[in-house]
C-alpha cells in the first residue's frame, strides 16, 4: 500500500529537537522525503507495523503527531505542485 505520512514534533522543551531527529531517520529508512515533515512511499502490511511500532518507541503521544495516510491503490493519487517536486531529489548519493 502507499503511505503517506506527516508529522508534527513539538520543538518547545529541549528533547524536541532530539525527538525530531530520531522521527526523521527511522521515518527515511521506510519511505521517500518529500518535504520537511512529509515522507511517502509503498510498504507492505509488515513494513507499516514495524515502522509504527518504532515511532511509537520515540513519539511524545502527549505533545506530538504523526499521520499516516493509507491509499490502497496509488495509480490514483494526483499530486499537483506550486514550485518544485522535490519527491526524489534527496535519494541520490
Amino acid at each position: 500500500m502507499y503511505i503517506i505520512l506527516v508529522y508534527d514534533i513539538s520543538l518547545k522543551e529541549k528533547e524536541g529537537t532530539i525527538i525530531l531527529k530520531n522521527i526523521f531517520n527511522i521515518c527515511k529508512r521506510y519511505l521517500v522525503h518529500t518535504q520537511n515533515s512529509v515522507f511517502e512511499g509503498e510498504l507492505t502490511l509488515t513494513l507499516l507495523k514495524k515502522l509504527k511500532k518504532e515511532l511509537s518507541q520515540v513519539v511524545r503521544k502527549n505533545v506530538d503527531s504523526i499521520i499516516f495516510y493509507k491509499i490502497s491503490n496509488p495509480y490514483n493519487l494526483q499530486k499537483d505542485y506550486i514550485g518544485i517536486d522535490k519527491t526524489y531529489s534527496n535519494n541520490f548519493i
